[in-house]
């Protein structure tokens, strides 16, 4: 992990223009052991880890109904708004931006699983942001924490990675539908191989820790991909439509709010609520622990605001016209690179705005070029399987139900319902009734409500 030397420190010092001794000010950037180009420098590594998702949210989306020029204007400007708040507010050195996986639940579950329009699927995303902000407010989140076990907060995360990972081969034709087996390897073909090529390329990249390298690997597969069509292969994948476009506001204001207001969709709020809560602290946590930010008691640092901004970031996200935005930890790109304030926030936040204008540029970009980074998120997704106890066999059967049945029902509800279930019936035929906590009798109720109105 990178610190500042005393003599960079100096040298900020002297170089700092008033307007940079302002910000060095607001944001307490050398109490804090930082220089103001430490900080600009790691805003960039930070948005060249996660600006990958400037083109796949809109493609995952897309696949919902939602035009993918809109979902991109919709991504960029609540990246662009959430991260501004997280820096200026909170004062923290994270990105806030629509989560992989949230995308995932909302396109694959709540649309194409559970038939919602994608209107009525963005007023789910609205109340469950609303319920969120309300947790964050009245700090609520302690008797959440400990009502939900460590095993299934684990599994969640990692039955969505293998979700995405399942998403990513089956966009990329790598895995299709079989009568005879469920699924399959597809055929070997040019599109084949120019996905298998670019995941590669892109594993390659990762392990020699170039900054951004998904997105290099994006790049590198769009660019195998043009001669498809052309020179051999089938279909033309890669179209030329222009340079950049006036952004595209279309899907603003079109969320359904009063149409989610379903008994039968109220499972689906609280998942989204669940996954964004829990994915926000763990992400909060993480980062509080690799790089020192704790306050004076040892806890994250801001942690209210944080968890604040985060709420309000997925209220306004449906609005917009996309899925809840959550901190990313890819975050931790720009905390190794000594990112300490929240000045790192805001340079992110400003790098995203251009994109606005880029749609044109950006939709050359085909689902084969978006497939390896989906496969390797889901991979980065199934870090905390280590810290399931597989060998307590009441925490660990759960825990596996809910990693194991979400890319096997493509479905990250069901996993998650079922996940829930299997634990409180479990303590129940055992006898202990005492380590169900209000909140887990709550989740399981609204699980057998989710499977009886919908399954």
């Amino acid at each position: 992990m990178q610190h500042s030397s005393t003599a960079d420190i100096e040298t900020s010092r002297s170089d700092t223009s008033h307007s940079g001794k302002r910000l060095d000010g607001y944001f307490n950037v050398r109490r804090r052991g930082s220089t103001l180009k430490t900080e600009i420098l790691a805003g960039v590594a930070t948005f060249l880890a996660s600006m990958y998702i400037i083109v796949v949210n809109p493609a995952i989306l897309s696949d919902a109904g939602i035009p993918f020029s809109a979902a991109l204007s919709a991504t960029v400007l609540i990246s662009f708004m959430s991260s501004l708040a997280m820096g200026l507010y909170a004062r923290n050195p994270i990105l806030v931006a629509p989560g992989m996986g949230m995308n995932a639940l909302f396109t694959y579950t709540l649309v194409m699983g559970a038939g919602l329009s994608w209107e009525v699927a963005l007023g789910c995303v609205f109340w469950s942001g609303v319920l969120f902000a309300t947790l964050a407010l009245f700090n609520v989140r302690q008797a959440i924490i400990d009502a939900i076990p460590e095993s299934l907060r684990y599994a969640i995360t990692c039955g969505i990675g293998l979700f995405i990972t399942f998403i990513g081969f089956k966009n990329a034709g790598f895995i299709v539908g079989s009568e005879a087996t469920l699924v399959s390897l597809g055929q070997l073909s040019p599109t084949l191989i120019t996905f298998f090529t670019g995941m590669m390329a892109t594993v390659v990249f990762v392990i020699w820790r170039f900054n951004g390298a998904l997105i290099l690997g994006i790049v590198l597969t769009t660019l195998l991909a043009v001669p498809m069509g052309r020179l051999w292969g089938g279909d033309i994948l890669v179209e030329w439509s222009g340079m950049a476009a006036w952004p595209d506001f279309s899907v603003v204001m079109q969320v359904d709010i009063w149409g989610a207001l379903k008994v039968a969709y109220l499972p689906f709020i609280f998942v989204m609520l669940f996954t964004n809560f829990f994915d926000a602290l763990s992400c909060f946590m993480a980062l509080s622990e690799s790089a020192d930010l704790k306050d004076e008691q040892g806890n994250p640092r801001n942690l209210k605001r944080s968890m604040t901004v985060d709420a309000f970031a997925s209220m306004i996200a449906a609005p917009l016209g996309t899925s809840a935005a959550q901190t990313f930890i890819e975050s931790g790109a720009g905390v190794s690179q000594g990112g300490r304030t929240g000045l790192v926030a805001v340079v992110i936040s400003l790098l995203f705005l251009p994109f606005l204008f880029l749609s044109p540029l950006l939709s050359l970009v085909p689902s084969i070029a978006t497939a390896p980074a989906l496969v390797l998120v889901g991979l980065f997704m199934l870090a905390p399987i280590g810290k399931i106890e597989w060998t307590r066999f009441e925490q660990a059967f759960p825990a596996f139900l809910a990693i194991i049945l979400m890319p096997l029902t493509y479905s990250i509800t069901l996993g998650i319902a079922f996940g829930f279930l299997s634990f409180v019936v479990i303590k129940v035929c055992t006898g202990r009734l005492t380590d169900i906590k209000p909140a887990m009798w709550v989740s399981a109720a609204l699980s057998v409500v989710m499977l009886a109105t919908t399954h």
